[in-house]
């Protein structure tokens, strides 16, 4: 795990170091000066980044944003003395949050998320997502239809709603080779999971599936290239 540190605190940075040390994560590089991280970042990639929120010239905030335009499957910790910060760092795509003076029980925390997302990249039919305050890796195969909330994706399994902090665009393309298809602007559908599919009025479909008691509503354009893609199928 290769980890890019941000603080302009060098006390602070040198803390966080030692305690990454401490849990066996050698693979560090550290600045002190964003506009220095910056120049190493058009040349080297992290698999994380922690960022202080609060520096001079370069907020941690912009610093998260340069980073995912970049490459953005890079799992971004936020650093800050400061609780108010907390919404506007997951705004910027935080994955992790830790409050100064950092607290090894709390980074552990983080470094389980990780590793989780880490697992979620390289195997390819799970996808990380939350119940309340649990993590779950689910089964690609154990979805029934993924829903877009917002800045997050709602993913329907048998027994749970669980929650992503993800673009339902992002998670069509992980799914595009599998049998899965985007009916309508906020819904994709597993097809393995429908249980029957009726027409209703605007030439729209109303999709049921099997195991769980509930349906969902196809757009117009959803429908007719849903009937495409399964008259493809069919041949």
């Amino acid at each position: 795990m290769k980890v890019l540190i941000v603080d302009d605190e060098n006390l602070a940075l040198a803390r966080l170091k030692r305690l990454l040390n401490d849990n066996n994560i050698f693979d560090i590089m550290e600045f002190n000066d964003p506009l220095l991280a910056i120049k190493e970042l058009s040349k080297t990639k992290f698999d994380v980044a922690f960022l202080d929120i609060s520096m001079p010239n370069f907020s941690g905030l912009e610093l998260a944003e340069f980073i995912l335009n970049i490459e953005p499957k890079t799992f971004i910790v936020f650093q800050t003395a400061y609780e108010e910060y907390a919404l506007d760092a997951f705004k910027k795509g935080g994955m992790g949050y830790l409050l100064k003076p950092i607290e090894n029980s709390e980074l552990k925390k983080s470094l389980e998320k990780i590793s989780l997302y880490k697992e979620e990249k390289n195997v390819s039919k799970k996808i990380l997502g939350k119940v309340s305050d649990k993590i779950y890796l689910v089964q690609i195969d154990e979805i029934f239809y993924i829903k877009a909330d917002l800045d997050e994706i709602i993913i329907r399994t048998k027994d749970n709603f669980v929650y992503a902090k993800k673009k339902i665009g992002d998670v069509e393309e992980i799914l595009k080779d599998k049998n899965f298809f985007r009916v309508h602007r906020s819904y994709i559908v597993n097809v393995d999971k429908i249980k029957s599919i009726k027409s209703i009025e605007q030439s729209k479909l109303e999709i049921y599936f099997s195991g769980v008691d509930e349906f969902i509503i196809s757009s117009k354009d959803g429908a007719k290239e849903f009937r495409e893609y399964l008259d493809k199928k069919s041949i």
